[in-house]
């Protein structure tokens, strides 16, 4: 059955958006090297739990996971990949704007308060610079509610998520809300930087690279060949003949700790302001989550962070949360079946083949449009 249409109209709508949303311009955690023991693929986070104790190979798995994941989010050009781009990554950016544009859809046949929470765990900044490509080409009227407060500088603040916004006639005899999206962005942003006990929120680009830029990096190009080499396992990293003096590892955590993105070996950060922040973000999901007549849409996530994995469970006691699985494939539907078997208000949705983003815009998530899923 479709997940969309009559259903949702009129609900509390909260979507959680992963890693596999951005793949073609950003790379996921997913990983070619397998496990030794089990024969699986490792993600990032299994692998640098594995290490956690080897500081050489846990530094050099960091560096590597700041040049191939961090960074390209620092150096993403919206208008530069709209002129240059490829098919791929074109197709990216349609789909962002596509999902957008679908949400606005059901919001605009909301009858009260039409507004829609977006959680992510990417730190990508996707969602933001899409909404604006959307804002300045006039394709739609809505607000972007990132968090922030301010003008010149403006800065993080939760409870900007509670506000909401209206357009008013000449003498206020009429009012209307404006449709509102809630980008609530749990694992942190390349855009977001430490400012005394706040967090300030900037898209200026150059910022965000010269921050990266002041990492210094290990040498990584052996290991990740290893890596991405569906022949070899974790025990082949340990015959990396790398050796590195005690204070260039040391200077490397000490800028990489200043990032403000979740620790994939704990799903913690590693500043206060910004790991108070995290938690202030699960709060708000579980609040949104306790709520009558909710609907939970969940693409591109795999529950890797345990915090986010515990608190959906918990909400689930309530009666009227209904929650929509996305399973990228086969493989993906059993994990996530073994997680959520138990709770009879949680549907798995796939399709025959994978499940991409281009499929559940067009496929799942096709509002006003007919769609066909095997829900179950």
């Amino acid at each position: 059955m479709p997940i969309i249409r009559s259903e949702l109209y009129d609900k509390n709508l909260n979507f959680l958006i992963g890693s596999g949303a951005s793949h073609g311009l950003f790379p996921t955690l997913a990983l070619a090297i397998k496990n030794s023991q089990t024969g699986k693929n490792h993600t990032f986070e299994t692998l640098v739990t594995k290490f956690e104790k080897n500081k050489v190979l846990k530094s050099l798995l960091f560096s590597w996971y700041v040049e191939k994941v961090i960074k390209p989010a620092t150096q993403f050009d919206i208008e530069l990949l709209s002129l240059l781009g490829s098919d791929v990554e074109d197709e990216v950016i349609a789909n962002y704007e596509k999902f957008m544009s679908s949400v606005l859809t059901l919001l605009s046949r909301k009858s009260y308060l039409n507004r829609a929470n977006v959680f992510t765990t990417n730190y990508d900044g996707m969602i933001a610079h899409v909404a604006e490509k959307m804002l300045r080409n006039g394709t739609a009227d809505f607000v972007l509610n990132d968090g922030g407060t301010g003008f010149i500088k403006r800065t993080l603040d939760a409870k900007s998520f509670n506000r909401t916004y209206q357009d008013h006639g000449v003498f206020d005899r009429h009012a209307k809300s404006v449709p509102q999206v809630n980008l609530i962005q749990m694992h942190g942003s390349v855009y977001w930087y430490k400012d005394g006990d706040r967090i300030e929120i900037s898209y200026r680009r150059q910022h965000a690279v010269d921050r990266i830029d002041d990492v210094p990096m290990l040498d990584c190009s052996e290991l990740g060949k290893l890596l991405g080499d569906e022949q070899k396992s974790d025990e082949d990293l340990l015959k990396l003949q790398v050796e590195y003096d005690t204070d260039v590892i040391d200077l490397f955590w000490e800028k990489y700790e200043q990032l403000p993105v979740v620790n994939p070996t704990k799903w913690k950060f590693h500043e206060t302001v910004f790991e108070e922040h995290y938690y202030q973000m699960l709060r708000l999901l579980s609040y949104e989550l306790e709520k009558p007549n909710t609907v939970f849409i969940i693409f591109g996530f795999s529950f890797a962070d345990e915090h986010i994995l515990n608190l959906v469970k918990r909400s689930l006691s309530n009666p009227s949360l209904k929650l929509f699985i996305c399973c990228f494939n086969d493989k993906d539907r059993e994990e996530l079946n073994a997680k959520f078997e138990i709770f009879p208000n949680v549907e798995l949705v796939s399709l025959d083949g994978d499940l991409n983003f281009t499929r559940f815009n067009y496929e799942v998530f096709a509002v006003g449009e007919a769609a066909s899923v095997n829900a179950t």
